[in-house]
């Protein structure tokens, strides 16, 4: 494994297995995970919440079992956010896809199997386009890994988050007749997701970020202003840990775009 790109704020953040376990519903009320059990996986959860996202994808790794998540969250999150390079990051999310993928046959009751299943393949998809990622067949395997994740835990703020990005990227992309009759993507829908993404997560910077970015890419200008205002409240948003940092970031640069 090459060297992964720095957390571009070193010590912004400070948590030990302790801090993790008292701030886990906080700071995982996106995803659901359950708290760990056992020291040694709060220990690495604590790298993954430092910025340390390397080191935390390795030990997740080792640790095996629940420490998958671990391991597919830190290669998801650096991916997204940190590597410069297109083809490892394209790597990257491939590499997350299979193992997620193996990971949810084998325990298929794991609602974060099937969603970083489809994260991964979801960003895989962006990177080479979304068109080129339908045409493969790609646009099922996440619809459906996405609706599995909900079905199994209806609070997942982040399956509500992806899955409603899908709707609002493949009638971008096709059209809402294509869509709605080929992929079964719908204009209501995607944006009900993404309002229930918000309610669920109150202040979440990603949230606002990608409901900003649905609402361009489904009503364009007219809807400017109030995308704007989302970035605005994304950017200023009080971030508890790295990836909440990044995704701050990630606002800014899209006002400043």
């Amino acid at each position: 494994m090459s060297l992964w790109t720095a957390f571009p704020h070193p010590g912004a953040y400070a948590f030990d297995a302790a801090s993790t376990a008292l701030g886990w519903a906080r700071l995982h009320r996106g995803d659901s995970e359950p708290l760990p059990a056992d020291a040694p996986l709060l220990e690495a959860w604590a790298l993954f919440h430092n910025g340390e996202f390397q080191k935390a994808a390795v030990a997740g790794l080792a640790l095996g079992g629940a420490g998958l998540t671990l391991a597919n969250k830190a290669t998801c999150i650096y991916a997204t956010y940190l590597e410069p390079f297109e083809r490892l990051r394209l790597d990257l999310f491939l590499e997350v896809a299979a193992r997620a993928e193996a990971q949810a046959q084998q325990d298929p009751q794991n609602a974060n199997a099937w969603y970083w299943h489809a994260y991964a393949l979801s960003r895989y998809s962006q990177g080479i386009s979304v068109a080129k990622a339908l045409a493969q067949g790609l646009g099922g395997k996440v619809k459906d890994s996405l609706e599995r994740t909900i079905r199994l835990e209806p609070k997942h703020a982040g399956a509500h988050i992806a899955l409603g990005a899908f709707h609002a990227e493949v009638i971008d992309k096709v059209g809402a007749l294509i869509g709605s009759m080929t992929y079964g993507v719908r204009k209501d829908v995607g944006l009900k997701l993404l309002q229930e993404a918000l309610n669920l997560t109150p202040g979440a910077a990603i949230a606002m970020v990608e409901y900003a970015n649905a609402l361009l890419m489904l009503d364009g200008e007219q809807r400017l202003a109030e995308a704007t205002r989302l970035y605005e409240q994304a950017a200023t948003a009080a971030p508890l840990d790295a990836m909440e940092h990044l995704d701050a970031d990630l606002a800014r640069s899209e006002l400043d775009s």
